[in-house]
């Protein structure tokens, strides 16, 4: 089968802008997995803090005597 020139052209640079897309969707994959868990764990930080409304004692009274 012959392919014609031009077809051959846009389909290797078909190919090649899908490994580039591939490359650009990892780097964001590994921003994400790098800020997301620090984002959830600083939210439930927040939550625990607005529904702890202990002080710091019987906080502290708390770790010391329960454990």
């Amino acid at each position: 089968m012959v392919v014609d020139e031009s077809i051959s052209t846009a389909l290797n640079r078909i190919a090649e802008n899908q490994e580039e897309m591939n490359d650009i969707l990892k780097q964001i994959l590994g921003h994400y997995n790098s800020v997301v868990p620090v984002m959830k764990r600083n939210a439930d930080r927040v939550e625990e803090v607005q529904t702890d409304n202990r002080g710091a004692l019987d906080k502290m009274y708390d770790t010391v005597f329960n454990n």
